[in-house]
């Protein structure tokens, strides 16, 4: 769910809205006809009037740039309508900058859709159909529509080679993958309502320009990541013990 800005104390004024729709198009790199047709469907508020003439301001500009974002991660038009109808038509630019910093992949790289022949190349070594489907398995390679292309995760590719010399059971491996697939979500949505609440009004409240505050989100995933790592060990190490405690504890069979 979008998160809700409060009103800026200042909303933009007329003073800030001075590009032509031409110009206006220019700066986004989207043609005039676009940009009409987004007014059109409320995708962005309408132009500031002085005569006859509208004029934008930087409002239109981060709302529009959030609707690239939006597009780039897949979502429809009807989509991208709903999730907007949600931010309120004063929402600033610096409140719309932090709804695209949200949207930005946590992966260090996106997927590359690579066939058989490029995959055996950028792993360095020949690949058995078994081999695919434990790479499909570990999350490393998705499988596309087309027969030996592939979506991968290029930044986690040495890890799921690695794993694949450890002969770890296929079945072990996707009941792993469905725990962290269940337990990340649910500590996803527990840290998003985290941000939401805590970590966004303060970032929001500083006053700084979107570049800066996009700069403090970016530093926030990292930790975050680096939390989770710690604490699944500490979780880890804790297990360990509590088994060895209870094997102690176990009487002897006679």
């Amino acid at each position: 769910m979008p998160l809700s800005p409060v009103p800026a104390a200042d909303p933009p004024g007329e003073h800030e809205a001075t590009l032509t729709v031409d110009e206006l198009s220019a700066r986004v790199g989207m043609t005039v006809r676009t940009l009409r047709f987004y007014a059109g469907r409320g995708l962005i508020p309408p132009p500031v009037r002085r005569g006859r003439v509208g004029y934008y301001g930087p409002e239109h500009i981060a709302r529009l740039d959030l609707v690239r974002e939006l597009q780039a991660h897949g979502f429809t038009l009807s989509a991208i309508e709903g999730y907007l109808d949600r931010i309120p038509v004063d929402a600033t630019p610096q409140d719309i900058a932090l709804h695209r910093t949200l949207l930005t992949p946590w992966m260090r790289d996106l997927p590359e859709t690579l066939d058989r022949a490029a995959l055996v190349r950028r792993t360095g070594r020949e690949l058995s159909d078994d081999d695919i489907e434990m790479l499909v398995a570990l999350g490393v390679v998705e499988p596309t529509p087309d027969e030996d292309v592939f979506q991968v995760a290029t930044a986690h590719l040495s890890l799921g080679v690695e794993l694949l010399d450890l002969d770890l059971p296929v079945e072990a491996v996707l009941d792993a993958g469905r725990i962290f697939t269940d337990h990340g979500r649910a500590i996803a949505e527990e840290l998003t309502e985290v941000f939401r609440t805590k970590v966004w009004p303060h970032y929001r409240d500083s006053g700084g320009p979107p570049e800066h505050i996009q700069q403090l989100v970016e530093r926030f995933k990292p930790v975050t990541i680096q939390g989770l790592v710690l604490a699944y060990e500490r979780a880890v190490g804790e297990t360990q013990r509590d088994t060895i405690r209870r094997s102690r504890t176990k009487p002897s069979r006679r």
